[in-house]
C-alpha cells in the first residue's frame, strides 16, 4: 500500500509558510491531482481575512516542483483577478518571480495575494450606491489596519463588513509571564446593510471580537457596548467605545493581582497550593484533610473576581467511581463572601466553611464507594 507523501519541494514551501506567516494560516486538506495518487500536491489554504475566513486552493504538479502553483479563489470570488492586465514592470509579482528552491516563495505570493484581495474588496464597497457608506468609508479612512468585505446574495440585500482594530495599546505586554505568541487584538465588527438612501437606512450591527487567547485576561462577551446614539458614524462610535475599553481592560491587569493575592493569602490556611495558573491567576489546587480524610479543593476564579466568588470543587483522595475516576462535588458558590473583605479574611471564612462542608462531602462519599 503507497504512502501518502508531499514532495519535498512543496514540502519545504509549506512548512515555511505556516511557521512564519503574520497571521495564522492552516492547510485544511490536500489531495493528488497527480498520475501517482500518492502524491498529494494540491490543498486548501485557510486564510483568516475581516474576522471570517476565505479558503482558497493552492495547485501544484508534483510532476513538474519547479514550476510556480496556481491559485483558484472561491466561487464569489471570480471577479478577483490580482494579476490580469499588467504590462512591464506592472506584471511582476509572486509568481512571475517563482523560485520553487527558496521556501519563502508561497509565503510571499500568500501575503501578496491577501493584500490584492484586501484592496479589491474596499474597491468593492467604494462602487455600492448606497449614500451611508460612502460616507463612513470616507471618514473611516485614515484609520489603519480596516478590513472591508462585500457580501451580495441573489435575493438579499448586499451587506458590507468592517473589521476595525482597536486601542493602540500593546496587549502582548499587560501581563507578565503570558506565553501569547501571536499579538492580541480586539476588533469591532461593524455590519452595514445596503441601502441607498441614507434616510431609510436600517442601523449597523455591531460586535465585539477578540483573539482566543485574550479572553483569559478579558471578556468581549460580557462587555457592554456604548449606546449607538441617532445619526452617529462610526467615526464618532470609536473614541467612546475605545476609552469604555481601555478602563476596563486596565481594571482586568489589576484584577489578576487580585486574584493573585487571594492566591497567596489562601496558603497560611490551606498551605501552598499543589497546582495554580501562574499567569492568570484563574485556578488554584489546594490539599486538605479532615482527620484521616483528605481531599483536594480546586479554586476557579472568575475575571469578575472578587464581585464574583470562585467556585469550588471537592475532589476525594481515597474514594473512587465505577470507571476509577475520583469523586467529586458539584460546583459549589454558595457560601458566606464579601468583595469588601480583606483576602487573609476571605481565607478565612473559607476554611471555616471547607471545614464544615468537608464533613458532608466526606458522608456522600462513604455512601457511593463504602469502605
Amino acid at each position: 500500500m503507497a504512502i501518502d507523501t508531499v514532495p519535498p519541494l512543496i514540502s519545504a514551501q509549506i512548512s515555511y509558510l505556516t511557521a512564519h506567516c503574520p497571521f495564522p494560516v492552516k492547510v485544511e486538506k490536500m489531495w493528488s491531482g497527480s498520475k501517482i495518487p500518492s502524491l498529494l500536491d494540491r490543498f486548501t489554504l485557510v486564510i483568516p481575512f475581516c474576522l471570517d475566513f476565505i479558503r482558497w486552493d493552492v495547485i501544484y504538479n508534483a510532476m513538474y516542483p519547479l514550476a510556480a502553483p496556481d491559485i483558484i479563489f472561491g466561487p464569489e470570488d471570480e471577479m478577483f483577478q490580482p494579476y490580469s492586465g499588467g504590462t512591464g514592470k506592472s506584471s511582476k509579482n509572486s509568481l512571475t518571480d517563482w523560485n520553487s528552491k527558496d521556501p519563502s516563495r508561497l509565503l510571499s505570493l500568500v501575503i501578496e495575494l491577501r493584500n490584492e484581495y484586501m484592496a479589491y474588496q474596499r474597491k468593492r464597497i467604494g462602487e455600492v450606491d448606497d449614500e451611508r457608506l460612502k460616507f463612513e468609508v470616507s471618514t473611516m479612512l485614515p484609520r489603519e489596519g480596516i478590513e472591508m468585505h462585500m457580501s451580495s446574495v441573489t435575493d438579499k440585500p448586499g451587506e458590507a463588513r468592517f473589521a476595525i482594530p482597536l486601542l493602540d495599546m500593546d496587549l502582548t505586554k499587560l501581563v507578565a509571564g503570558s506565553t501569547w505568541r501571536q499579538p492580541q487584538k480586539i476588533y469591532l465588527q461593524v455590519v452595514f446593510p445596503v441601502c441607498k438612501t441614507y434616510s431609510t437606512a436600517p442601523p449597523a450591527h455591531l460586535k465585539l471580537i477578540s483573539s482566543a487567547e485574550l479572553k483569559a485576561l478579558f471578556s468581549v462577551e460580557d462587555f457592554k457596548l456604548p449606546t449607538w446614539l441617532d445619526g452617529m458614524c462610526t467615526a464618532e462610535y470609536l473614541p467612546l467605545l475605545e476609552e469604555k475599553l481601555r478602563i476596563q481592560i486596565k481594571e482586568a491587569v489589576v484584577s489578576i493581582e487580585a486574584r493573585r493575592t487571594f492566591i497567596m493569602r489562601m496558603a497560611p490556611v490551606f498551605g501552598r497550593p499543589i497546582e495554580a495558573d501562574p499567569v492568570f491567576c484563574r485556578r488554584a489546587t489546594f490539599l486538605a484533610s479532615s482527620g484521616v480524610f483528605s481531599f483536594l479543593v480546586h479554586f476557579s476564579i472568575s475575571l469578575q473576581f472578587p464581585k464574583q466568588q470562585p467556585a469550588i470543587v471537592l475532589q476525594s483522595s481515597q474514594h473512587f467511581n465505577s470507571q476509577g475516576a475520583p469523586i467529586k462535588s458539584s460546583n459549589i458558590t454558595q457560601y458566606p463572601w464579601s468583595p469588601r473583605w480583606r483576602p487573609s479574611q476571605m481565607a478565612d471564612r473559607l476554611f471555616e466553611f471547607l471545614a464544615d462542608e468537608s464533613l458532608n462531602f466526606k458522608k456522600k462519599c462513604n455512601q457511593l464507594n463504602p469502605q
